[in-house]
Formats: C-alpha cells, sequence, structure tokens
C-alpha cells in the first residue's frame, strides 16, 4: 500500500508499507532534487549502516505503474538526505538542501545539547532543595534548642513555685 506524504520541487513523495515497515523509494527524491540516482543508489549500497536499511519494493511509479524500486526504511531517509551535499543538486533545489542540513545540524545539537542541559537543570534543582532540606534541619536543630531551654526555664520557675520558702542566697 502507497501513500503519498509530501512533495518536493512538484514531485510526489510515496511511502510504502512493506512487512510492517514504512520505506519510501529514493529514485523520486533524486528526480526531485535533481541529483543523480545511480551515485545514491551506490552510496547506499555500499554504506554499512544505510544498506541493510534499503530494499526493492514493489511501488507505484510517476507513471501509475508498479515497478520494483529501491527504497529506504522511512526511519533512515531524514538521516541520509543530511549527507547529500547541497553543491551536487539542482540549483533549484540547493538552497532547500542547505537549508534542511542546517536543520539536521541543529536538531541535533538540540538533541545532545538538550539532555545535557536538561541535567544541568536537575542538578542545580537538587542542590536547591538539598540546601532547603539543611536550612530545614539547621531550623529544626535551633528550634529543639529553644525549646530545650524553654523547658528548662519552666522546670525551674515550676520548682521555684512549688518551693516558696525565702532564700539568702539567689
Amino acid at each position: 500500500m502507497t501513500n503519498a506524504i509530501t512533495k518536493i520541487n512538484g514531485v510526489e513523495i510515496v511511502a510504502v508499507d512493506h512487512d510492517g515497515e514504512i520505506y519510501v523509494p529514493i529514485k523520486p527524491i533524486c528526480d526531485a532534487i535533481g541529483i543523480d540516482y545511480k551515485t545514491q543508489h551506490e552510496k547506499i549500497s555500499d554504506d554499512d549502516f544505510l544498506a541493510p536499511t534499503m530494499g526493492i519494493i514493489p511501488t507505484v511509479a510517476a507513471d501509475g505503474k508498479i515497478r520494483e524500486m529501491c527504497c529506504l526504511q522511512l526511519r533512515y531517509v531524514y538521516g541520509w538526505l543530511a549527507t547529500i551535499n547541497p553543491g551536487k543538486v539542482a540549483e533549484s533545489a540547493r538552497d532547500a538542501v542547505i537549508l534542511y542540513r542546517r536543520e539536521c545540524y541543529e536538531v541535533l545539537y538540540e538533541h545532545f545539547t538538550g539532555s545535557m542541559r536538561r541535567t544541568i537543570e536537575t542538578n542545580n534543582a537538587e542542590i536547591e532543595l538539598l540546601k532547603k532540606i539543611n536550612s530545614a534541619i539547621a531550623d529544626e536543630k535551633e528550634a529543639k534548642n529553644r525549646k530545650k531551654k524553654a523547658e528548662e526555664s519552666l522546670a525551674k520557675l515550676r520548682s521555684e513555685r512549688l518551693n516558696p520558702q525565702p532564700s539568702l542566697f539567689l
């Protein structure tokens, strides 16, 4: 089953559900951005990471006929697109490819530094809470000392009240 998922430079890009995995044919993408399909096919085939994610899958071609097409799993298409050299694409697609690559770098940066930033923020929040706990413990100790002194004074006062004998020496 194929579904149109986007258009690039007027070329409809489809996704194909094959054995429970979503694939995207790479030729229409290559055609849309004006890059050589054979070169990209070789590049993907030679890539130790991308090659296993590629498959030859029956897909509805631009002419409406079903053809066996080289497809990448959808989850890896974005990474492959980030490897495309903007200098090798059609002039009309160059700015879009440059912007796409920049966005990929920004997303990676935000992903990795964002988690680091969240860790730092969490650590700082934990430090502040520990300071509050320490302050409360110190306040508690001080309150216990004040309570102890007050209880001692109360005990002395009660003792004096119960023993009303005058004393020459206080």
